[in-house]
Formats: structure tokens, C-alpha cells, sequence
């Protein structure tokens, strides 16, 4: 029996990404709780031997090997999984998009959280209030530049991709579901179709209930 993956986890955090391509696929994993807000101590003792970033998720794989960053996770567990179920491969048409907001994700909107979330790691606490909110603007206009891109019923169009399966979960985060179905209804509706997916939904469920 093939020896599982182990992800690094909590509910609800940017591992939910990682759970559903895992289920997806089919691939045996098991979930490890990382203990919550990363500010903790026990927290940073538990993640600081696997990513010494202490960041969520990390994935172990099965020949012990640790791997860091959900973008790197996503090309590797694809070429593991021998498909192209959520990855485009080379020779589709949908290949150089799905890279680039792949990347644009993971590079320019996901950070935005690493800071954005606990401000005081970065700046004073008499500050922290408005940088979050400076912080959260300057998101809201990275999402809609993905809007404006957005084809439907996928970010892709037709074709689903893992893109829609960190729509799935980010849509759930600052600065809320209701902005997103509001104002970048496209990436509200792509990550929602996914949710509903096999495989996807119990991952969801398990997440956000």
C-alpha cells in the first residue's frame, strides 16, 4: 500500500486548496492539524521543522520529502496524478492562462493575506487598522482584474481547472462572500460550481460548515 501524503491543515485555511486536489485525484492523505492561528506558540513550534515560514498548508510527501507553496504542490500532485483533470497540459489551448493566473494567484493575491491579516507582524499596532484596510482595497482590485477576465462557467470557461478550486476556498475570505457575489460575480459563480463538485464538496464541507 502506497504510503499517504500528510497536509499540514486547518479548516477553512488555504490547505482546503490542497484537500480537494488530493480527493480529487484520489490520492490517500492524512490531515494533520497545525493548532490554529500561526501567531501561537505551540503553532510555531509544530510548523517551524516543515516550513519555517510557519506557513499553512505544508504537504509531506510519501517518501518524507516536505513540499511548501500551493502553486508548487498543484504542478507536482498533477504530474503524480498522471492527469489532467484540474492541470491543463502542454498542448492545451487553455495552458499559457491557466500558468498565468495561477501564478497571479498564489504571487500577487494570496500574500495579501500572509500581511494583511495579522497587520501588527508588519506594522505598528497604532497602524495596523488602516494598513489592513489599505491592504484589503488593494485586494479587492486584484480580484477585479481577474473578473474582468473571468469566462464562465469556469474562470477558464468550460473548462474547470483547479484555478475554480482556489476560487472555491478564497471566495470564502476577506472581503467576504457577499462583496464577491456582488462585485466579481463571475469568480463567485466559478468558485461555487466547483464546491459542488465530487470529490470537492465533502472538502468544503469539512472546511466551512
Amino acid at each position: 500500500m502506497t504510503k499517504p501524503f500528510g497536509l499540514y491543515q486547518n479548516p477553512g485555511w488555504g490547505s482546503a486548496i490542497i484537500e480537494a486536489q488530493l480527493a480529487v485525484y484520489g490520492l490517500p492523505y492524512d490531515l494533520i492539524d497545525a493548532g490554529g492561528s500561526v501567531s501561537e506558540a505551540a503553532v510555531q513550534e509544530a510548523m517551524r521543522g516543515v516550513n519555517p515560514l510557519l506557513q499553512v498548508p505544508a504537504l509531506i510527501l510519501p517518501n518524507g520529502a516536505v513540499m511548501t507553496e500551493t502553486a508548487a504542490m498543484t504542478l507536482y500532485l498533477a504530474d503524480i496524478a498522471g492527469t489532467d483533470t484540474l492541470v491543463p497540459g502542454p498542448g492545451a489551448p487553455e495552458r499559457a492562462a491557466f500558468l498565468r493566473w495561477l501564478i497571479f494567484l498564489v504571487a500577487a493575491v494570496y500574500p495579501s493575506f500572509a500581511y494583511g491579516d495579522v497587520p501588527t507582524r508588519f506594522v505598528p499596532p497604532e497602524g495596523a487598522e488602516a494598513f489592513q484596510a489599505r491592504v484589503i482595497e488593494h485586494r479587492k482590485a486584484m480580484w477585479r482584474v481577474m473578473e474582468a477576465e473571468a469566462s464562465g462557467p469556469y474562470f477558464l470557461g468550460v473548462r474547470f481547472s483547479v484555478i475554480d478550486i482556489y476560487l472555491a476556498v478564497m471566495t470564502r475570505w476577506r472581503p467576504g462572500e457577499a462583496w464577491f457575489q456582488t462585485e466579481t460575480p463571475k469568480l463567485w459563480a466559478a468558485g461555487a460550481t466547483a464546491a459542488l463538485r465530487p470529490g470537492i464538496a465533502p472538502v468544503m464541507a469539512r472546511n466551512f460548515s
